[in-house]
């Protein structure tokens, strides 16, 4: 099995998209890619690419960080691996699963063209598995 090839992005949930947006555009000279929206979920994202291959997704969504005891908090997200292909991917997960990793979100391609997996290291933070 290959190991992850580098890091696609970090996922940050944030409270103001278009200040968060700007801040990272301005401040940190980054250029932000188009908005993706989910109609459905009302969720909204940018990703903020920071030079060499560098991203940042800033994320929101109306129910985060509403205090619910198992859902979605403001700040960090997951941290996003690139495993190779989407075969690649496809096996990574069957051997996380037969190994007892929890596999909170099964391969699937994404509104915004990723083909991805998520799932939890042993104190719950999510990494998303990129194929």
């Amino acid at each position: 099995m290959p190991e992850p090839r580098r890091v696609v992005h970090i996922g940050v949930w944030v409270r103001d998209l278009e200040r968060m947006r700007e801040f990272y555009v301005t401040v940190l000279h980054g250029e932000a890619g188009r908005l993706y929206e989910n109609a459905r979920t009302g969720f909204r994202s940018y990703f903020i690419s920071l030079g060499e291959g560098a991203r940042v997704e800033l994320m929101a969504r109306p129910d985060v960080n509403t205090g619910a005891p198992d859902g979605d908090r403001l700040g960090y997200a997951h941290l996003a691996l690139h495993v190779g292909s989407s075969s690649a991917l496809d096996e990574w997960v069957a051997r996380l699963k037969a190994s007892g990793v929890v596999v909170v979100g099964n391969p699937r391609t994404t509104g915004d063209g990723y083909y991805e997996a998520v799932i939890e290291d042993p104190e719950g933070n999510r990494i998303e598995l990129v194929g």
